[in-house]
């Protein structure tokens, strides 16, 4: 038996790279772009930016409460400031600028801003 060589590696890589190459569909890209970017948005919008029916809650409150109910937060414990709760919530939970979290903490803290 003879040993593979670099050239038999070579032909063998080739042949795959041909039979990948055959499966490659061709389409237009601004067709493909405006498809991309309606299933990315869709994805957003019923993922983060919607409240979810069941509580009402965006996914960006549902980690405020999770992180204020870890740092043991309650009505008859002592305060923390928003500072604290939003700098739990970036590091556990939610890795995206600190503003969203602040503008979720004050839309909680509105009693007319929320349904319930």
């Amino acid at each position: 038996m003879a040993k593979n060589t670099k050239a038999d590696a070579e032909e063998e890589k080739i042949g795959t790279q041909t039979q990948d190459i055959s499966k490659v569909l061709v389409r237009n890209v601004e067709n493909e772009m405006i498809t991309s970017y309606i299933n990315y948005s869709m994805s957003v919008i019923v993922g983060r930016a919607l409240p979810d029916v069941r509580d009402g809650l965006k996914p960006v409150h549902r980690r405020i409460l999770y992180s204020m109910k870890e740092l043991g937060l309650s009505y008859n414990k002592t305060f923390k400031k928003a500072a604290r709760i939003v700098g739990e919530t970036l590091g556990k939970y939610h890795p995206h600028g600190d503003l969203s979290v602040y503008d979720a903490i004050i839309r909680m803290a509105q009693d007319f801003s929320l349904r319930y």
